[in-house]
């Protein structure tokens, strides 16, 4: 075997060095080819190596898109897409008058492999369709929120619905890799008492005074998702609906 020593090769004419043939070039025990060159980094800002045992290609590497649902819909897998984090919560329940005040809905999260998912269907809970009530009978219960067959979130009770003259039980999360209760609401208070139960997304909506008329009611939509209703003051004003629920999809990649 003959041994070269050279510092640089260089082509006697053009830029490239050819190796014929039958032939090869090694580095230490490892032939070197085309494989051993790494893709050219031109144009691909961001991204990272990846190689899948026989060739390597730049990728997107993380959370490459989002989706939130407020509505029945379905969950279409974005090409590139392997893995999913997925957090959803159920409606709340509604409340009532004198203080009482709806559970909030229970809350899940999963992270899903979806390499071999096209879809999966959504299903958003909905509040009960008849909402806040006066201090009288029970106010409505909150829907149940599911992603396809992975996890599901069911809705907060509503005030009175439980036991009498008490807040609404909150809804649990089941099938997920973490599941928690929501908020429950406050019991019978004379005047207004407190904001009904708090989700996973944040707080109820507002109290009020007489002074601001029907103002749990009339404000029942400022609230985070799968919040419970706020309730009335004393036994004249109404309480507010329970907050419907929502599913958070981060594509990842």
């Amino acid at each position: 075997m003959s041994i070269l020593k050279v510092n640089e090769l260089r082509p006697q004419s053009g830029s490239n060095v050819t190796i014929q043939s039958g032939y090869t070039l090694r580095l230490g025990s490892k032939n070197l080819d085309s494989s051993s060159v790494m893709p050219s980094p031109s144009g691909q800002n961001g991204k990272i190596l990846v190689s899948n045992g026989s060739t390597r290609n730049w990728e997107d590497h993380g959370a490459v898109s989002m989706n939130v649902y407020t509505g029945n819909s379905t969950w279409s897998r974005p090409s590139g897409v392997k893995r999913i984090l997925v957090r959803i919560t159920g409606a709340g329940g509604a409340g009532s008058g004198v203080g009482e005040a709806g559970g909030a809905a229970g809350y899940a999260e999963e992270i899903i492999n979806v390499e071999g998912v096209s879809s999966i269907s959504v299903t958003i809970g909905q509040p009960g369709s008849w909402g806040g009530t006066y201090y009288s009978g029970g106010a409505a219960n909150g829907g149940t929120t599911s992603f396809g067959n992975y996890m599901s979130a069911s809705g907060g009770s509503g005030a009175n619905r439980n036991y009498q003259h008490c807040g609404g039980l909150p809804g649990v999360g089941s099938g997920g890799n973490l599941n928690i209760y929501g908020g429950g609401g406050s019991g019978h208070e004379y005047h207004s008492g407190y904001p009904g139960g708090g989700s996973f997304f944040g707080g109820a909506g507002a109290t009020g005074h007489p002074r601001g008329g029907h103002y749990a009611y009339n404000h029942q939509y400022r609230a985070a998702p799968g919040t419970g209703g706020s309730p009335g003051y004393h036994g004249q004003r109404r309480g507010a609906r329970g907050m419907a629920g929502i599913v958070c999809v981060w594509n990842f990649r």
